[in-house]
């Protein structure tokens, strides 16, 4: 067993962040035993949890001040919370001073600390990064110690959240957990998700490593994250405030370790690499990302990465691990978990490729995906104006009774929630197969041809027209014409050929 350890006492435990990666899987730990208040940009239903009762959601944006105040308040007055774990925060790997660094990462931050003091907290854990450090010098590896002085925005808005802790210590005992790259045996961590695809992919680029392949991070199978915070809180009184933490492995793991791991496995033996050397990394990069742009579809590499071509992030938490009396599990390490990575991306590429957009959500992203997070945000929007549209109609079956208003809600909503999984996984025929079966359904109740294509027309407008009154519409219009537009008009080309071949088939559906 991992989690072999509880805390001694029941807590109640605030978590930002809780939907999460490394959230979700706490929340679920920790209700086991503890209240958990979780705190969350989105509401329990589309953070896909199941209620619990241990815990409490919240669905709030720690960047509104005034929301964030009123759910301290109702936090307070249901018994406070004992420890803070603050996991919320904005990252990308597009290399941009994004407006959202600083929202989030420092403005939130500094509103979630102000409210904290009104919970009285005994703990604040801050959830930082390896990566907010420098890239370590040869023989120097980064440690508690290390400053978190590196230059990437990122790095900077997470010095500022831990320099900022320093002001609240009169009000509970900050902690500060710099975490090594989490991830899990489905992957989702972006850069080794593109380097897997990239290399078992077939592609031209299958066999390509940037530099000598000695580009190395540390990495933290997220079961090993939670185990480490669950050892932390029990050990928290142990610790000083102010004092650094830092959750991985010790040394790195380099790309060109990765890449022999990974191609003995699925070829039976390593396949050689063809080495791009570092002088040429960074135009290659360029001109893939100009033809990217140009195409509206960037790639996920881009030209500042280049000037981390063969340079290492090093880790010694030797300390952490006295301190802690912790250590990471063997058997969760990336190159004992790479088989399992392998096998589920080859096993089930859907799910493979949805946990890992979700991943990728807060990065540039591709239309089809941008087109998916409108949907999403106008969710009910869009419910509301099909609803609409259907008290207009009255739709009857020949011989049966009049349908019920839930009844053809139902189906335009099924319908709804299928195209959304087109957009997303940018493949349509889930969708259009989900047409015929709607179009054999209501043929053998009765229905015309014209009231089941009326049916995903109103489900199309619905989408179109609530979209079009976003302003990041106009720039996807043509992606919301392939990605809506297209494959209703495919979709209603589905029913016709279904009511087609009973009218000339009869049972018999031919051979397709």
């Amino acid at each position: 067993m991992i989690y072999h350890r509880t805390v001694t006492q029941p807590l109640r435990i605030a978590i930002t962040g809780a939907s999460g990666f490394l959230g979700r899987l706490l929340v679920h730990l920790l209700r086991r035993r503890h209240t958990v208040v979780a705190l969350d940009r989105r509401p329990l239903i589309e953070a896909e949890m199941a209620g619990h009762p241990n815990v409490e959601w919240y669905q709030v944006d720690l960047t509104d001040g005034g929301l964030l105040e009123g759910t301290a308040e109702c936090i307070r007055a249901g018994g406070g919370v004992d420890v803070i774990i603050h996991l919320a925060a904005y990252y990308d790997f597009t290399g941009e001073e994004h407006p959202e660094y600083r929202r989030t990462n420092v403005d939130a931050m500094r509103l979630l600390l102000d409210a904290s003091r009104r919970l009285e907290p005994e703990h604040f854990i801050f959830a930082s990064s390896v990566a907010a450090c420098p890239y370590s010098s040869p023989d120097q590896p980064i440690t508690e110690a290390t400053p978190p002085h590196g230059s990437h925005i990122y790095a900077r808005t997470k010095r500022e959240g831990e320099e900022m802790l320093a002001e609240y210590t009169d009000s509970f005992s900050p902690l500060i957990v710099r975490f090594a790259a989490l991830f899990s045996d489905w992957c989702e961590y972006p850069p080794l998700q593109v380097l897997l695809d990239t290399w078992l992919g077939g592609g031209w680029s299958s066999s390509i490593i940037a530099g000598r392949g000695q580009s190395a991070v540390p990495y933290l199978h997220v079961r090993d994250g939670a185990s480490f915070v669950m050892r932390l809180l029990e050990r928290r009184h142990r610790l000083e405030p102010m004092e650094v933490l830092v959750a991985g492995e010790d040394g790195a793991l380099s790309h060109l370790d990765l890449y022999d791991a990974a191609t003995t496995y699925v070829d039976g033996g390593a396949r050689r690499p063809i080495h791009l050397p570092r002088p040429l990394c960074r135009p290659g990069i360029w001109v893939r990302d100009v033809v990217g742009r140009l195409w509206g579809n960037r790639p996920f590499e881009r030209p500042w990465m280049a000037d981390y071509v063969d340079r290492k992030l090093e880790i010694d938490a030797s300390r952490t691990r006295v301190r802690l009396d912790w250590s990471p599990n063997p058997r969760l390490s990336l190159l004992t978990r790479l088989p399992f990575l392998i096998e589920h991306r080859r096993e089930n590429p859907l799910e493979w490729y949805r946990r890992n957009r979700e991943a990728l959500e807060h990065l540039e992203l591709t239309p089809n995906f941008r087109v998916y997070r409108l949907l999403k945000k106008y969710e009910q929007v869009i419910e509301q104006t099909i609803r609409a549209a259907l008290d207009e109609r009255t739709v009857r079956a020949g011989p049966m009774p009049l349908l019920s208003a839930e009844q053809r809600f139902w189906d335009h909503q099924v319908t709804l929630r299928n195209l959304t999984v087109a957009v997303r996984g940018g493949a349509n025929e889930p969708f259009l197969n989900w047409c015929r079966d709607l179009a054999e359904r209501r043929l053998g109740e009765g229905f015309n041809v014209d009231e089941v294509v009326a049916a995903l027309r109103i489900v199309d407008e619905a989408v179109v027209d609530t979209l079009s009154g976003d302003p990041e519409a106009g720039e996807l219009a043509s992606a919301i014409h392939d990605l809506i537009d297209t494959p209703v008009e495919f979709g209603v080309d589905r029913v016709l050929e279904v009511y087609e071949d009973a009218a000339v088939f009869g049972a018999e559906r031919p051979p397709e």
